[in-house]
């Protein structure tokens, strides 16, 4: 099978779920971002794993898988849109939003309360999982858009409000493992 179908040299992609719209539709764009975050998350699990956190590498991977699904569930209309009646996607695990919460108390019960804004940095899987959390705002934002206007599951949009709040903790849980400071923001 050939990696390119020339079937997008005009401007327009094909849908999961059936349809073909212009490459710049809010469809598009919604997952677009998510799958621009798995790969910023990809790159985060790499430093993870060369700075020896392991767990949180690990626990990365599996957002990742979440990630697929989201993008699946984002690329596909409805029945009611002009999707197929049944495009076999699975459904985002319900306990997953649960499971986020827990994971950002467990890493803020290690972490001193914040007192300022910091600036995103510090160890280099830090400085990864910072920016994996500004890209996973923009998905939230183009997620959002997305269901003023298509049949959108409520979960999809918490999930990626919950994540975006869970890579901030690890992000700070990262270089307090590394006994490294957070940079307070100080203006002046």
């Amino acid at each position: 099978m050939k990696i390119y179908t020339k079937t997008g040299d005009r401007g327009e992609t094909g849908l999961f779920g059936g349809g073909r719209v212009a490459k710049d539709d809010i469809r598009v764009e919604a997952y677009g971002a998510v799958d621009e975050l798995n790969s910023v998350l990809g790159m985060a699990a790499a430093a993870l794993e060369a700075e020896d956190l392991m767990p949180i590498a690990e626990g990365i991977r599996g957002i990742q898988a979440d990630l697929l699904t989201v993008g699946a569930h984002l690329a596909t209309p409805t029945a009611a849109e002009g999707g197929r009646a049944s495009a076999n996607i699975p459904d985002l695990p319900v306990d997953r939003i649960t499971e986020l919460e827990r994971w950002i108390d467990s890493s803020e019960s290690e972490l001193a309360p914040l007192r300022r804004f910091i600036l995103p940095g510090g160890t280099e899987a830090a400085a990864r999982l910072h920016h994996a959390r500004t890209v996973c705002r923009r998905a939230e934002r183009r997620a959002v858009t997305l269901a003023r206007d298509a049949d959108l599951a409520d979960e999809i949009i918490i999930y990626l409000n919950r994540l975006s709040d869970l890579l901030f903790s690890l992000a700070r849980l990262s270089n307090h493992r590394a006994a490294r400071q957070d940079v307070e923001w100080v203006t002046g």
